[in-house]
Formats: structure tokens, sequence, C-alpha cells
């Protein structure tokens, strides 16, 4: 059954190549890229892509123009897989979490159901969907909002920590 990796890359040429040649190299290589969020200052790409075992993404990443971190499982959270495939929907902002060595999986998964609806109390922010890495070592929040003061309220209003807040550019392949 296939699973969803993140791959983390820096990208060493333009964006927009490299997220097509990552499109490219994982349907060559049995999966399928997801979705690729490019931070705006185009310095990191964050990538999901599907497959039956991480070689497959290792694969489609091995000879890209970037620095590729090893592939990382990870649960989506918040959305529905076929929702993305189908939409592809940007988002504005991403927010990586590194969650605390004492937050197992089911925790965080009862954490998110109960402060999820929190973010009723702040409606100029949208929360779109989180990936939560199987290892929890860390999860990437996405939004859609005016401002990065509004993600960072949301965040409050949600009792959840920041530890990297990126603003994120639309690349269009």
């Amino acid at each position: 059954m296939a699973k969803l990796y993140l791959v983390e890359l820096t990208p060493s040429t333009d964006v927009r190549s490299l997220m097509s040649d990552l499109a490219d190299n994982a349907r060559a290589n049995g999966a399928e890229l997801i979705e690729a969020q490019v931070t705006a200052d185009r310095s990191r790409v964050f990538a999901i892509l599907e497959a039956d075992d991480p070689a497959g993404v290792v694969a489609a990443t091995s000879d890209l123009a970037a620095e590729a971190c090893e592939p990382a499982q990870v649960r989506l959270v918040g959305a529905e897989l076929a929702d993305i495939k189908a939409v592809r929907p940007e988002a504005g902002y991403l927010v990586e979490w590194d969650i605390p060595a004492s937050i197992d999986m089911d925790t965080y998964l009862a954490r998110k159901a109960e402060k999820s609806p929190l973010y009723e109390q702040v409606p100029e922010v949208t929360f779109l969907r989180t990936y939560v890495r199987e290892d929890m070592a860390k999860c990437l929040c996405f939004y859609n909002a005016p401002d990065v003061d509004a993600v960072v309220h949301a965040r409050e209003v949600v009792s959840t920590p920041i530890d990297r807040l990126h603003a994120l550019d639309h690349i269009e392949l």
C-alpha cells in the first residue's frame, strides 16, 4: 500500500525546473508528487510524495539539482488525500513544529482533534492541512492567512508553538 513521504530540498537551480524534474523523476520511479511547497525566498522546497516504499522516493530525488534529506514517512491530518490530488491547493504559510519527545502519535492526534475547532476564533486564517512525521520529529502545518501575524495569532489560539514559520511562494509548473 502506498504511503506518503516528506522530502525537504535545498535547491541549487531554478525552483520551477527542480519541481518539474521531481515530478518526472517520481513518475519514472513509481512515485507520485502530491505537492511541493516553496518558501518565499526559494531556499527550501517541502515535497510530499506518495510511493510504496522510500526507495522510489530516494530514486526520484537522487539526481536532482538540490540537496535532499532522507524521506520521512508522514501522515496527512485535516484533509483528504483525494481532495489534495484533485485540487492541488496552494497555501500561503507553512509552520514547522518540532514535536516534543513526550508526545506520541495518539496524543498528537487527540490534541489536534481537541484544538482544531478553536481555529474558528480566527476567521481570517484558514487551516488547510498538516503532515505529521510518523517518527514524531515534527509536523508541517499549512495555512492561508492575510499575514504572518494572523498565523502567529492562530497558533496562539490553539496553544501550539511555532519553531519555524515560512511564507510560501506559488510556482506554476
